[in-house]
Formats: C-alpha cells, structure tokens, sequence
C-alpha cells in the first residue's frame, strides 16, 4: 500500500497537471467505488480542481472553494492516473473524473477485493478520518512522545497503526525504527526521551528521503523500488555494522531489523509471543 510519501509525491504531480480544471462529470465505473452520496458527486460538476492534497494515506481532490471533496483512498492495488483513452469500460476501472478539456482521471484497482474508494466531502472532512492520528511528516516531538504515553504496545506496531500517526506503513516502520537504532519490539510507554528524539527525527528524514525518490518518478512507484536499509533486504549485509538483516514473519508482514543494530545482538523470536529467540 502507498504510504505518505507516495501519496505526496502522486498529489503533487495530480496538482501540477489538473489544478484549474474544470470538471464536466464524475462517473462510478463499479458498483463498490462510491462510499456515500453527500454531497451529490454533481455538485462539483462545473467547479475547478482547486487542489489536491492528502490526509494520511488518502488524496484529496478539492473544487470550487471546498464545495465537493472527493477522498480517495487507492488501499493495496489501487491507483489515481491520467486516462487517455477514456475507454467505457476499462480494464479494472472503479471511478472517472472527466474535465471541460477532454482529459481525465482513471480510478483503477487491480485484483477481484475492489476495496479501493472513493467518499465525498462538502468540507474537506470525513468520517474516514475519524480516529486518525497527526500526518507522520507533521507531528512534532511533544505530539509524538505524548501518543507515545497513551498506550504501551510494540513500537512497530504503534508506527502503523494510523490511530496514532498517519501515513506510515510497514516499510516506512522498518527504516525508521531501524534509522532511530530501536528494536521493533520496543513498548511504546518505556521509551525514554533520548529514544524519542532518535525516533522523531527517524520519522522526518526517512520521510524525506522516501519523498525525494518518490519525487523522481512520473508514478507511484513499486515498494521494491523505495530507499531502503532493512526492508526487502534481509539476509543481506547491514550498511553500518556488517551483521546480517533478519526478520520476524506474520501473516500480513514481515518485521526487517538488524540486531547489531537494534536490539543489542539479540534475535528476535520467529512468531508472535516469545520476544526473543535464546
């Protein structure tokens, strides 16, 4: 799934070539891509692109002055690209935009789930962002240790859940932890101010280095192809101490980390409950 960074990059290139479109229509492609009717998707119909813009993982198309806000949120296979052909029933196709020029915008996810999205605002809010924690490349050092307090549970689970800051994924959680030299199994509540520090300012530089590359690419690139010191390189050489990068596996993801590095050369524990492997 596209992270922050992914999701800043791909708003600026929609800003850059969209803004100040006017908008002749919206169509919903499938059945499962328009999450609620209010506002009416017509009433941005006639209205300008005044931006777009991005809250956690979601993009943001505003027009007119905020009168209709369409949230989009992309979830594993989705994308949001420029669509040329305009075919009537595209290939994977969820939702499409269509502006006063003839250009457009495709809504595509690929795979049989369709979870991809699409809610409509009236105030650029939305119950989606009910319960979401600070974008990650905003929340300050103070905001940060405070969440950090409020509940005691592994760091690298603290760092994806968007209830406590937004936008981080699992690989944005592997290089920051593994930048801020903590264990993934670190308790959120035990971290002392030292800690903290390292991990704020983990978050900002390894979000600018993710922005950097992302910046470079004409689209949301593969996660294979994002800067990284731990995440897809296990089993390879640490870059800063020569240990080897190993892993925790889960069903859904994989915990990269190097022990030299993090946990103070011991290796973590393969599954679940025994924290490390004697």
């Amino acid at each position: 799934m596209p992270e922050l960074p992914e999701i800043v990059a791909h708003a600026e290139r929609l800003n850059e070539s969209f803004a100040g479109k006017t908008l002749k229509r919206f169509i919903p492609l499938h059945i499962s891509a328009l999450k609620n009717l209010d506002p009416s998707p017509e009433s941005a119909h006639g209205l300008a692109l005044s931006s777009t813009g991005y809250r956690g993982k979601y993009l943001l198309l505003s027009f007119g002055d905020g009168d209709c806000t369409f949230i989009v949120h992309l979830m594993q296979g989705g994308r949001l690209r420029p669509d040329a052909a305009q075919k009537p029933r595209p290939r994977n196709g969820l939702a499409r935009w269509t502006f006063d020029d003839d250009t457009a915008l495709l809504l595509t996810e690929a795979g049989t789930e369709k979870r991809a999205g699409v809610w409509l605002s009236s105030d650029g809010q939305s119950d989606q962002f009910e319960g979401l924690g600070p974008d990650a490349d905003k929340i300050t050092c103070d905001e940060l240790a405070e969440r950090l307090g409020m509940v005691n549970e592994r760091i690298h689970g603290f760092l994806r859940h968007q209830s406590n800051l937004a936008g981080i994924g699992r690989l944005l959680a592997n290089e920051v932890l593994y930048e801020a030299r903590l264990s993934p199994f670190a308790m959120s509540a035990k971290l002392d101010d030292d800690d903290i520090d390292r991990l704020h300012e983990a978050i900002g530089s390894m979000m600018t280095r993710a922005l950097d590359a992302e910046r470079e690419l004409s689209d949301i690139g593969p996660s294979k192809d994002r800067p990284s010191d731990v995440h897809h390189r296990v089993g390879e050489q640490c870059r800063r101490c020569e240990d080897t990068i190993r892993s925790v596996e889960y069903r859904r993801y994989t915990i990269a980390y190097c022990p030299t590095c993090q946990t103070g050369g011991k290796v973590l524990a393969d599954n679940t409950t025994s924290r490390f492997l004697k």
